[in-house]
């Protein structure tokens, strides 16, 4: 196994966990807040925090892509996880998945192991 593209997929699916998180808060408290309670403090926030990390999960989006050469196609469900709610979970997911299948090391199992 290439360390190279184990630590790539281990730094993609930590920013797929952190944007998806951001933009579950920003999304589920802060715009609430904002439009129903006229506090925008949390989307003044979490909104440019998201905004920047999203930009460092796009990095990571191309290096995986770079690494275990992803089509186009998979690449824009990578780069759309990060602002649609829910979707970086279930992307993140799916990647792990199809990567694992490649024989790549993930979270200790291989396909061969048996455990996933």
């Amino acid at each position: 196994m290439d360390p190279a593209k184990k630590s790539t997929l281990v730094r993609y699916r930590v920013m797929a966990y952190v944007v998806g998180v951001g933009l579950l808060v920003l999304v589920l408290v802060g715009v609430p807040l904002q439009y129903a309670a006229g506090k925008p403090a949390v989307v003044q926030v979490v909104g440019p925090v998201h905004g920047f990390l999203y930009i460092v999960y796009l990095v990571t989006v191309a290096d995986l892509a770079r690494r275990f050469r992803l089509g186009l196609g998979k690449v824009i469900a990578l780069a759309a996880a990060g602002f649609v709610p829910f979707l970086a979970f279930v992307v993140e997911r799916w990647m792990t998945r199809r990567i694992a299948g490649q024989g790549v090391e993930v979270g200790g199992a291989t396909p061969s192991s048996g455990g996933r």
